[in-house]
């Protein structure tokens, strides 16, 4: 900067500074965008919540457990803020599923699950149609399906699953052992890794689950 003003003067200076100053403007503007897209997600994330009062919460567990888990996956940090939003908005669909369904106690009916394992179908429906969302449809979609192809509402298998919603797959399954639910109550961190270790290959990726077990070991997720 010295050579600059001795070379050019103030011109220079100044110069020097517009560039920083534009990439710090873009960067606010980013921080801002990113912040609009984080409140509205969780707008919609909050009518499951006053719609399923059993699961209040679930959303925003999973999202931070999927955010560590991506982190210690090496995913880049564009797909880390997409995970983010699909792990926030991945039950968005429940909201068309009856409410005597959802609030269920005892085991649902055959009728009456069908109707729940539509709920990736309608929350990918609600949020495609958002721009800033488009890239988590498949993901919200996907997010039941089984490493096996046992899932739904396709039966995928294995790599064919989307990576997003096979890693979301885990975060979702755990989070839901580890809470109350109407049908039953939490499972001890014991038996939670041991249906971890179970499902490893099956209904999970077997890289992914590795490292989330790793994960909870680690850092005592809960």
């Amino acid at each position: 900067m010295a050579i600059i003003y001795v070379e050019i003067g103030i011109v220079g200076i100044l110069l020097f500074f517009f560039p920083l100053l534009l990439a710090r403007r873009s960067f606010e503007l980013y921080t801002k965008m990113r912040k609009m897209y984080l409140d509205t997600i969780r707008t919609l994330a909050a009518a499951i919540d006053a719609k399923d009062p059993y699961t209040h919460g679930h959303s925003e567990r999973v999202s931070s457990l999927a955010v560590k888990l991506a982190r210690k996956l090496d995913f880049i940090d564009t797909e880390i803020e997409y995970i983010e939003y699909a792990a926030i908005l991945h039950d968005i669909g429940k909201i068309g599923i009856e409410d005597r369904i959802l609030g269920k106690k005892g085991r649902l009916t055959d009728e009456e699950y069908e109707k729940v394992k539509k709920h990736p179908v309608i929350g990918a429906g609600i949020i495609e149609s958002i721009e800033f969302l488009e890239k988590c449809s498949d993901t919200v979609l996907y997010h039941h399906e089984r490493y096996d192809g046992k899932g739904y509402p396709d039966g995928l298998k294995g790599e064919d699953i989307p990576k997003f919603a096979r890693l979301l797959a885990i975060v979702d399954s755990y989070d839901a052992m580890n809470s109350d639910r109407p049908y039953r109550k939490k499972l001890s961190a014991q038996e939670i890794l041991a249906e971890l270790e179970n499902e490893t290959g099956k209904q999970f990726d077997p890289n992914m689950v590795k490292v989330f077990i790793s994960l909870i070991r680690e850092e005592g997720v809960n």
